[in-house]
């Protein structure tokens, strides 16, 4: 339950920092996720139902690193403008 939770919130992160494309146009979300975290560090963690609702289709990244870091550490949004 404590994965559903981190990937709900990171769902949430995801929605409030995707700009003025919205939700939708999220397509990549990394989460730093330490050995130390206390949390699983499978990709299931963001692949789960949490991810089926927006921003959904969005690839998820785990990067690891030592220590206790959890955060997000990027988005990818798709802004409509040719790639820059």
């Amino acid at each position: 339950m404590h994965e559903l939770s981190l990937a709900h919130e990171i769902c949430r992160i995801a929605e409030a920092n995707a700009g003025h494309a919205g939700p939708a146009a999220v397509r990549e979300v990394a989460v730093e996720v330490g050995d130390d975290a206390g949390s699983s560090r499978e990709p299931h963690v963001l692949s789960g139902s949490a991810l089926a609702q927006p921003p959904s289709g969005a690839r998820p990244r785990l990067i690891r690193l030592p220590g206790d870091v959890l955060r997000v550490s990027y988005l990818e949004v798709d802004d409509g403008r040719p790639n820059d």
